[in-house]
């Protein structure tokens, strides 16, 4: 059974979704994140993708006491990413709540951390990031392309240990317009032991239907619940 993990994205503190991660291009949904987390609870929800996207612009980690509140007052596993770049911004983040961080940026641009992180508290604590546009990994809140494709960049981390992996295609982010199966099917054919999770583009029970049929392991979405076309209780099929 593919495993569900609604999304929380923060700017401000506050609840929010951008369309194909442009910061002018942003909806708030809620002022208050901690509410928006509870509903999840309340509906059999057990895990929460928490980002910080302020963190991400400014490169450390900006919105922890959200994190803190929400860890503070749900049960939920929050696996939380966001402008995490040094050794203090994954204290602050595990120190606050996470039970897992993220990672995309600093893998692209200090490997060496990155590695001493999946070191120190192993690949079930440490995911990595891998997002992509134009099949090129995309870092700093997906403001800038780098020069590594999505395939070998993933590889060399498994190498390092790593086994989950979160994947979004930028260009179908907050667009309702449906996952990107191809390119799923093409990493999960290319790396057959990683995790991978999708994410970027659910707009339906449909879509998390054939994204479980492909074989993807774990999904992230959000807008199709902010906009109401998927309901938290018709998710409840998949627990």
């Amino acid at each position: 059974m593919i495993e569900i993990i609604p999304a929380i994205d923060i700017i401000d503190g506050k609840c929010v979704r951008l369309a194909q991660g442009d910061y002018s291009r942003k909806t708030i949904y809620n002022e208050d994140p901690l509410d928006v987390a509870k509903a999840f609870e309340d509906n059999g929800i057990r895990r929460l993708h928490l980002v910080d996207l302020d963190g991400a612009k400014a490169q450390h980690i900006v919105n922890y006491k959200t994190l803190d509140r929400i860890a503070g007052h749900t049960s939920l596993i929050i696996d939380f990413g966001g402008g995490l770049k040094s050794d203090k911004d994954l204290d602050i983040a595990f120190d606050s709540g996470a039970s897992m961080i993220t990672g995309g940026s600093i893998a692209v641009r200090n490997r060496e951390t990155f590695v001493s992180w999946i070191e120190k508290y192993g690949p079930d604590r440490i995911i990595l990031g891998a997002d992509v546009k134009d099949n090129k990994i995309a870092v700093s809140g997906w403001l800038e392309a780098s020069d590594y494709e999505l395939i070998p960049f993933v590889s060399g981390y498994m190498e390092s240990g790593i086994n989950k992996v979160i994947t979004t295609d930028i260009g179908r982010d907050g667009m309702l317009q449906g996952p990107s199966l191809d390119l799923y099917r093409k990493m999960l054919v290319a790396l057959p032991d990683i995790c991978l999770i999708a994410s970027g583009g659910v707009s339906s029970l449909q879509d998390i239907e054939e994204l479980e049929g492909a074989g993807v392991q774990s999904v992230i979405f959000g807008k199709a619940i902010y906009e109401g076309h998927i309901r938290l209780k018709d998710l409840q099929r998949f627990f």
